[in-house]
């Protein structure tokens, strides 16, 4: 069961996230399945990241709203969500 870490960056993105209308609740039922150790849905098209986030992994919580993360030892650590322009176009 890893114990979610989270970057300032990813508590600035959350409240982008909430201003544009998304329903945090998909957000919180996705660290929940983090937090109970289960396996992701292949509808969360759950993958490894290259280049820069390298290490990284991308789960989609709506087909343009991303979580990118990554499990060190037993954290979880939550590096960024958003959609695809507001994480890869920077």
């Amino acid at each position: 069961m890893p114990a979610p870490i989270h970057s300032g960056q990813f508590r600035r993105d959350v409240k982008r996230m909430e201003k544009r209308g998304k329903n945090l609740g998909k957000l919180r039922d996705l660290l929940g399945l983090f937090i109970a150790g289960r396996e992701l849905p292949a509808t969360y098209k759950d993958h490894p990241l290259r280049g820069d986030w390298k290490g990284f992994r991308d789960a989609h919580i709506e087909p343009d709203w991303l979580l990118i993360y990554r499990v060190v030892g037993d954290e979880l650590q939550l590096a960024r969500t958003g959609s695809h322009s507001d994480l890869f176009n920077e």
